[in-house]
């Protein structure tokens, strides 16, 4: 166990010629002009300007995107694409539902934000449905992944000092190595991934890290009285969908049970119906003291997270010490909702286990010679590519793209697939034959 404290295109409007008294254009005609002039833009143009004006903090894979439906996408050439990432698990529920759509829509015409200054009609219905279907006893909802674990964190240390007695300020939080849930400060402090917290120093205190999926390493940390929590993915997607030994996540559950220590469940991106089960620690048929959702808890439409837990930890935050202006919002909630819906009234975690091990089935006959790794569980799956002077991950991509299927590696030689969890058989079929001709083809 260690902590880090120890270690181009230019755009230009035309310029019209005419009378200094002449109307000016209503803003539906301005609209259709802009509307005109993205038309023509080519996809190289719109990577350009991109480039040009926006932040470098991304790599995305070279296809311009305008339309969403289901399991597809097209891009601006109106060639269509199977999306084998789902924005990383946020579109468990397929682009655009139309439940979903359909309720933003509706809420958006009579209220979108109160902040939490007011109490709205949506919050308190949406917590008594989430907290009724996940059996816990209080939610705090937020808008990003990240901001549910920075409130986990705040949760676990206020918990330990008020409710297990640590001294004021002492608290500790173990993470496994290779998580990833973020890049606040918080997040990358608990990182051991130089590319997220190389030269963002100093890193915050009271972070320490074991390796994952090692239980003698997280019993010899927990000997510790000033641990808090231990907060950990029950499969690291980031990492490269890493699943851990089976009776892992029970073991993690006894042991932080034994050593009065708050177990923390990042499901944003295993959790709602993505590995098969509601939640991925329903493999194993456990509870943890709190659970992080987000991604698809909207279906991919607004940003909504939340945490879960019950009254002895929620309730140690009192009014003022936490919160987030758009945080339960009426349009969030509403979404939520809907999205929560969506994959209880489809079966979706039924059909992610069903199609998961169909499409596991298949990649598992691509040549090992390319191909040197196939896991994952439900649909959240993953393949090694054998990197050679011909071919690595990024290049199968980029096959994959002409060949009509969306993925993005991961840590160089992994590639992981997760599309929609609407998907249906004869498209799973579909591409993972456009994966073994695109295997096939170097």
């Amino acid at each position: 166990m260690f902590s880090k404290l120890s270690v181009c295109v230019s755009l230009a409007t035309p310029v019209l010629s005419r009378p200094v008294h002449m109307v000016v254009s209503p803003a539906s005609t301005a609209a259709s002009k802009l509307k005109n002039m993205e038309k023509s833009l080519t996809a190289e143009e719109m990577f350009a300007r991109e480039e040009k004006y926006g932040a470098h903090n991304y790599h995305p894979l070279p296809v311009a995107l305008e339309r969403g439906e289901g399991v597809y996408v097209w891009d601006v050439e109106g060639r269509r694409y199977f999306d084998f990432l789902s924005a990383y698990s946020a579109v468990n529920q397929g682009h655009c539902h139309p439940k979903i759509i359909s309720a933003l829509n509706a809420q958006a015409t009579r209220l979108a934000l109160t902040s939490r200054a007011f109490y709205n009609n949506v919050l308190g219905e949406y917590e008594e449905y989430i907290t009724s279907l996940f059996k816990y006893n209080k939610v705090l909802p937020m808008n990003t992944g990240v901001e549910a674990g920075e409130t986990a964190c705040k949760l676990a240390r206020k918990w330990a000092y008020t409710v297990k007695g640590v001294p004021k300020y002492k608290a500790k939080i173990i993470f496994a190595n290779g998580n990833f849930w973020g890049r606040t400060l918080a997040a990358i402090s608990s990182s051991s991934d130089p590319s997220s917290y190389d030269g963002f120093g100093p890193f915050m205190p009271g972070f320490e890290f074991i390796p994952y999926n090692d239980i003698p390493a997280l019993e010899r940390a927990l000997q510790d009285q000033n641990v808090a929590a231990y907060m950990v993915e029950p499969i690291q997607g980031e990492a490269g969908v890493l699943v851990p030994d089976e009776g892992y996540l029970t073991k993690v559950r006894e042991l932080c049970t034994r050593h009065n220590v708050l177990f923390i469940a990042d499901e944003v991106q295993t959790g709602l119906a993505r590995t098969g089960r509601r939640l991925a620690v329903d493999h194993e048929n456990i509870r943890p003291d709190i659970v992080l959702l987000g991604k698809a808890l909207s279906g991919g439409v607004y940003p909504v997270s939340a945490v879960l837990c019950d009254d002895e930890v929620m309730l140690t935050i009192k009014p003022g010490e936490h919160g987030s202006t758009y945080g339960g919002n009426p349009l969030a909630c509403r979404v939520a909702i809907a999205a929560l819906e969506v994959l209880e009234k489809e079966k979706l975690a039924e059909n992610s286990e069903k199609m998961g091990k169909i499409l596991r089935s298949e990649l598992m006959k691509l040549p090992r010679d390319i191909v040197v790794a196939v896991r994952g569980k439900g649909l959240l799956n993953a393949i090694v590519i054998k990197e050679t002077k011909g071919y690595d991950a990024w290049k199968v991509c980029l096959r994959l793209r002409d060949n009509g299927l969306l993925a993005k590696p991961t840590h160089g030689d992994i590639i992981r697939l997760a599309p929609p969890l609407v998907i249906k058989e004869d498209q799973v079929r579909e591409s993972a034959e456009i994966i073994q001709k695109t295997i096939l083809s170097f």
